[in-house]
């Protein structure tokens, strides 16, 4: 039999790791890289038996691989804290990499927004590589967006992730607020240059791909709520990123 392990990255996570650990019991192990936790995160990871190593935070793409390298077995499954395998996946997951002819596999992401299961808005049929073999493929390093990187085809396969992103609208405005930071930071270190006239048609932009295009209005108040928040992401990335161009135009 193939073994697996579960890979996690978590911060003060308390809400949400007992419901994701309480879902990969059937896999062989579970690492956990805890970046500074000060509530009972790593204490419930411990209780739940996973090996858990503390690191201050390096980043996405290396704060994850740093998981990877501490798995013991070749075939990893990475998931978020605050996420959940679905139970009539296990079986499904286990023939794919028992039976494996690829060295990735695509699982299915369904999330929910302030409580409501999200079918449309870009959410709606949202496929992620979260099953892969370590020897033929690892994440990059990148602060945000991060993905791993391998050659080869990545089926998807009939597993479904439940993902519990924002229960409240406080949980998705600090999440916007520090992944903004991070993606500002991104764009003005790549020496990108954008007028800021352009920073509102992104963020109309995004609402309307969202709410229009990707049929969010059929996610009903949830779905409007959804796409004014993510819009206000958008332009506050820039905004961001105009901001550090500024302080360096001013230091000159």
């Amino acid at each position: 039999m193939t073994k697996i392990s579960a890979v996690i990255i978590t911060k003060n996570e308390e809400a949400n790791i007992e419901r994701c650990l309480k879902s990969l019991q059937w896999t062989d192990e579970i690492v956990v890289v805890d970046s500074g936790s000060t509530d009972r995160t790593v204490e419930i990871c411990k209780q739940y038996g996973c090996k858990v190593i503390e690191t201050e935070w390096l980043g996405y793409g290396k704060t994850k691989q740093l998981a990877v390298n501490s798995a013991s077995y070749d075939w990893v499954l990475s998931i978020d804290a605050d996420e959940q395998v679905a139970e009539e996946s296990v079986p499904v997951i286990k023939e794919a990499i028992e039976n494996a002819k690829n060295k990735a596999f695509k699982v299915q992401i369904k999330s929910f927004y302030l409580g409501r299961l999200i079918k449309h808005s870009g959410w709606g049929n949202e496929f992620k590589l979260r099953i892969f073999n370590k020897k033929f493929g690892n994440y990059n390093d990148a602060e945000v967006h991060e993905t791993v990187l391998i050659d080869d085809e990545k089926p998807k396969i009939n597993a479904v992730f439940y993902h519990y992103t924002y229960p409240t609208l406080e949980k998705h405005c600090e999440k916007i607020n520090r992944y903004s930071s991070l993606q500002g930071r991104e764009i003005f270190e790549k020496g990108k240059n954008y007028p800021m006239i352009l920073f509102p048609i992104f963020a109309l932009n995004k609402f309307v791909t969202m709410y229009f295009l990707k049929a969010g209005f059929l996610d009903g108040k949830e779905g409007f709520i959804l796409a004014i928040v993510s819009s206000c992401g958008v332009f506050m990335k820039y905004a961001k990123y105009w901001k550090l161009k500024s302080s360096l135009f001013r230091r000159q």
